[in-house]
């Protein structure tokens, strides 16, 4: 079961991933500083998973770029076509 989905748009900057990262071992570094450590193993972990996934198995992809469609000759509409459009209130004018 995977908890982060690392081909999601917001992950492909290095600087969201590295305070992901640094957030959650810093939070564990707070725990274990105020005498918490359940908390403070439980923030690692997730600090741990969050590298896991967001460093050693991040494969990045490039940038999705829409192919550019050029309109055929032979599917151009005439004026014949457009004269037949519904109105606002759904009658056609």
């Amino acid at each position: 079961m995977q908890l982060i989905d690392p081909n999601h748009p917001a992950y492909r900057r290095l600087w969201v991933r590295v305070a992901i990262v640094a957030v959650c071992f810093g939070w564990a570094v707070v725990e274990f500083v105020t005498g918490d450590p359940f908390w403070g193993v439980l923030a690692g972990g997730a600090g741990a998973y969050s590298f896991y996934i967001l460093f050693w198995t991040f494969k990045r992809q490039p940038p999705a770029t829409e192919p550019v469609v050029q309109p055929d000759a032979e599917e151009e509409e005439g004026p014949a076509a457009t004269a037949e459009k519904p109105s606002k209130d759904g009658q056609a004018e």
